[in-house]
């Protein structure tokens, strides 16, 4: 979902990739709409590579959004530019109960939180979310389609099973059947032929 938004090393905010060439590439910078090239030697990271170390896992950037988004009832976040660490951790760990709290630095905390006020102010979080949530509807409509479909046709199959057979007697009887002539009726076939769409 945040693969074409992007942290560039040494540069502050985050960019949208618009093109891709042999030697660099053309991103937008997604609040003040500047674009620029960046080259192979610049450090760049997708948000959707990037993830949070818990306790057990990794837990991607994305699904942090998400919960933030739930949090603060899709508005910026409320944690103040100014907070101490403290306050920084507290916030964070109603969002991330359990984040790394060694491998997790307050200046990790302050990047996601930073990043998630601009996705927001850009309203390119909703947009994804909302795509994530509608994808995931046409998902579940397939599926329960193809599980009815299944399901009919499983029935059909049962309902028009052949009897089984009985068996053949060993008693064998020869009978001579009386000869009756029979006139063939012509039959009559109609054909259609669809035209090609």
């Amino acid at each position: 979902m945040l693969k074409d938004i992007l942290s560039i090393s040494g540069q502050s905010g985050l960019f949208k990739l618009i093109a891709q060439a042999p030697k660099n590439i053309i991103v937008e910078h997604v609040q003040t709409k500047k674009r620029q090239p960046v080259y192979q030697t610049t450090k760049v990271s997708a948000l959707e590579d990037i993830a949070i170390y818990t306790e057990q896992e990794e837990t991607p950037l994305f699904e942090i959004f998400k919960k933030m988004f739930s949090i603060e009832n899709k508005a910026i976040s409320s944690i103040e530019k100014n907070a101490t660490n403290d306050e920084i951790k507290e916030y964070f760990e109603d969002v991330l109960p359990t984040y790394d709290k060694e491998r997790v630095y307050v200046s990790d905390m302050k990047k996601v939180i930073q990043w998630y006020n601009i996705l927001i102010e850009t309203a390119i979080l909703p947009d994804l979310i909302e795509a994530e949530q509608k994808a995931e509807v046409e998902k579940n409509a397939e599926s329960e389609t193809s599980e009815e479909t299944k399901s009919s046709a499983g029935e059909k199959k049962t309902t028009e099973s052949k009897p089984k057979k009985a068996p053949a007697k060993n008693k064998q009887v020869t009978a001579k059947q009386p000869q009756q002539k029979t006139q063939a009726k012509k039959a009559k076939t109609t054909t259609t032929v669809r035209k090609a769409q």
